[in-house]
């Protein structure tokens, strides 16, 4: 079964990386990839280079920013495979604990 594993944490929380939480983060990758669970996954720009589609009674919407006002923003993205939400969830704890992010894991349709 795939799962997508929604990373998101504050607004500055590209402030707080530095080389000891991208070593800690390429280490969870690096065993990611390597037990064959990783399927794809990428960091996401900021909140603030979003753009937000939408249409309204037939109307075109096109806005600068996030989709919602939120004092979380989505950091990354994970998608994963294993045998099921037991181990989606192992997963998803280790890179927020690891990444300091709030994860939500999501079976794929």
């Amino acid at each position: 079964m795939q799962y997508l594993l929604i990373h998101a944490g504050a607004p500055d929380l590209g402030e707080a990386w530095n080389e000891e939480a991208w070593a800690a983060l390429t280490g969870w990758l690096d065993e990611a990839i390597g037990s064959g669970v990783s399927v794809e996954g990428s960091p996401l720009q900021l909140d603030a280079d979003a753009t937000t589609v939408k249409v309204r009674d037939g109307e075109l919407i096109v806005t600068d920013g996030p989709y919602a006002e939120t004092k979380e923003q989505i950091a990354g993205y994970d998608v994963i495979e294993c045998p099921g939400k037991e181990e989606a969830v192992r997963w998803a704890r280790r890179h927020a604990r690891l990444a300091q992010v709030r994860s939500q894991a999501r079976r794929r349709a």
